[in-house]
């Protein structure tokens, strides 16, 4: 029932929908089986009216008088995210941002794991650092991203490599980038990039800071 919905969804309701995911996951953990629309707002940082409207791009949700039964929400959110299955990533950047990202155990409580990591000198890597994973040539992107149909790669490289890692990885098959490079990549119209840039958020931080001390 969402398909037709997801041209007109904005980015804005999708990242709300992984807050609200996670606000219920530590809610199920204290065992609480139903919650109060208001008290799901107030933990989540947004208004009432702005939950109702982000799912009610998906269908009816909740018991009008009551709320939420969290376990139900919780699964249909999931379905929606499109976390009810274990998704393959591949790494490209064994540094010290890459080497962390691959220790990071979150990814997998998400549904994500690193299945394989490549860099541009491996042969520099020491094998310690990366556990069971050996770090791959980039010449071997292509065939173990479609022998293992990977369709996520993350870029931990820096800038001056990013572009040609990100077409690396769009014409190895891979069609979701998450790039960590504090650059702008340009890939083909049906690929999806999320940039994170660490230092540019870390400015918003100060901004806020700065003004408001």
């Amino acid at each position: 029932m969402w398909e037709n919905t997801k041209s007109r969804i904005p980015e804005a309701t999708v990242n709300r929908l992984s807050t609200y995911a996670r606000i219920l996951d530590q809610i199920k953990s204290e065992g609480t089986e139903l919650i109060a629309s208001a008290d799901l707002a107030d933990q989540c940082g947004f208004k009432p009216a702005q939950i109702r409207k982000d799912l009610a791009y998906f269908g009816e949700f909740g018991v009008r008088g009551k709320g939420y039964y969290i376990k139900e929400l919780r699964e249909n959110l999931k379905k929606i995210l499109g976390v009810t299955q274990t998704w393959k990533v591949v790494l490209v950047g064994a540094g010290n941002l890459g080497l962390a990202l691959l220790a990071y155990k979150g990814f997998l409580a998400h549904g994500f794991v690193i299945d394989a990591v490549f860099d541009k000198f491996p042969e520099k890597i020491p094998s310690h650092r990366t556990g069971s994973l050996p770090v791959l040539p980039m010449s071997d992107l292509h065939e173990v991203v479609q022998e293992k149909q990977i369709k996520i790669g993350i870029i931990a490289v820096p800038s001056e490599s990013a572009q040609n890692v990100g077409t690396a990885l769009v014409n190895a098959g891979i069609t979701g980038i998450l790039n960590f490079a504090p650059t702008q990549i340009q890939t083909p119209h049906h690929i999806k990039v999320k940039n994170v840039d660490l230092g540019s958020e870390l400015e918003h931080l100060s901004f806020y800071l700065s003004q408001y001390p």
